[in-house]
């Protein structure tokens, strides 16, 4: 979908997706402590808030202009100060000095897009800062529940380990992941890749 798609599918009043922080942000930033984070494709803002709320100093990029209306005014609701940036991820140039967290969610992008998009994230990263990617998985597609119906947009996880490694990043957690979504008719189960690397201090 191009930034015009996403304009009109955040167009209206509500929340496409919940104001909620994905779970696996929560489990996975658990322990480190706040500092300097990116939220990278950042859609609504629900991500960005809730780290902002946990004490970090957040941007969040996008490039729906319509997307960072809705994060800010669910920044301004919660009582938190977000940065907010209008950009497509691959065209984003992050400041020199990094961000302690640089997280990827959902940037479900064919390649070499994807790479693209990933190798800059990776570049954002001060020293000792943290990678974390979480994207529909391929096998999602087949056995998953939800998701893009587009295999050339689902990731596998040597998509994201192969550009961290390639980056000098030391990769602490590499795993398909398994998301429960509540629907009406019962839980139903989603396949979610997840990687953590670190930059070396």
């Amino acid at each position: 979908m191009d930034r015009h798609q996403w304009d009109e599918r955040y167009g209206g009043a509500e929340l496409v997706w919940t104001s909620t922080p994905n779970q696996f942000l929560v489990s996975e930033v658990v322990g480190l402590p706040p500092g300097r984070a990116v939220d990278l494709a950042r859609g609504e803002g629900r991500n960005a808030v809730w780290l902002a709320e946990q004490g970090w100093q957040v941007t969040g990029v996008d490039f729906s202009p319509v997307g960072l209306a809705k994060g800010r005014r669910l920044a301004e609701l919660r009582n938190v100060e977000v940065a907010w940036a209008e950009s497509a991820v691959d065209e984003w140039t992050p400041p020199p000095e990094g961000f302690d967290l640089v997280a990827v969610f959902y940037l479900q992008l064919p390649q070499p897009e994807r790479s693209a998009a990933l190798e800059v994230a990776a570049s954002a990263l001060a020293p000792g800062g943290t990678l974390l990617v979480v994207a529909h998985d391929h096998d999602n597609l087949t056995r998953g529940f939800g998701g893009p119906p587009n295999a050339d947009v689902l990731y596998r996880v040597t998509d994201v380990t192969d550009v961290a490694v390639a980056a000098g990043l030391t990769v602490q957690r590499a795993d398909q992941v398994i998301r429960v979504v509540d629907t009406d008719a019962g839980p139903k189960e989603a396949i979610d890749t997840l990687v953590r690397a670190k930059r070396p201090a």
